[in-house]
């Protein structure tokens, strides 16, 4: 019924650009938050970014800010992670995720908490050489 496919990922060099989607079915986009997160071996996931579909607003992890850039687009039910100036930090599987609370955040940053999502795609991976 609920789905979130996400696609985009691949293999890219330190400094180049990938762009990111998220195709949400089953439940009405407009009244939720899209969020992304990303998991490296190892690692706990973590929240990098969210839009608000309610008021457009957006917020981003700091280790991210002014490198990418999430945005949706309602009418095609679909969120986008558009990453540029990639760093090796940046290798992980990437999941899009959805929750009818607003996006949280703690000083201007993005506050992911996995637990409050509702759905999760099954992800794609990110892998930046350097």
């Amino acid at each position: 019924e609920v789905q979130l496919v996400e696609s985009g990922g691949g293999l890219v060099q330190a400094g180049g650009s990938l762009r990111l989607s998220c195709a949400a079915s089953g439940f009405t986009f407009d009244d939720y938050a899209i969020s992304w997160f990303r998991q490296a071996p190892g690692k706990e996931r973590e929240g990098v970014s969210c839009i608000n579909n309610s008021d457009g607003n957006t917020y981003y992890v700091d280790s991210v800010k002014g490198r990418f850039t999430i945005s949706s687009d309602n009418a095609k039910n679909t969120a986008y992670l558009q990453m540029n100036s990639l760093k090796p930090e940046d290798t992980a599987v990437y999941y899009c995720a959805a929750d009818l609370l607003n996006c949280l955040y703690y000083n201007g940053s993005y506050y992911g908490v996995e637990d409050v999502m509702d759905y999760w795609g099954k992800g794609t991976l990110v892998t930046v050489s350097s």
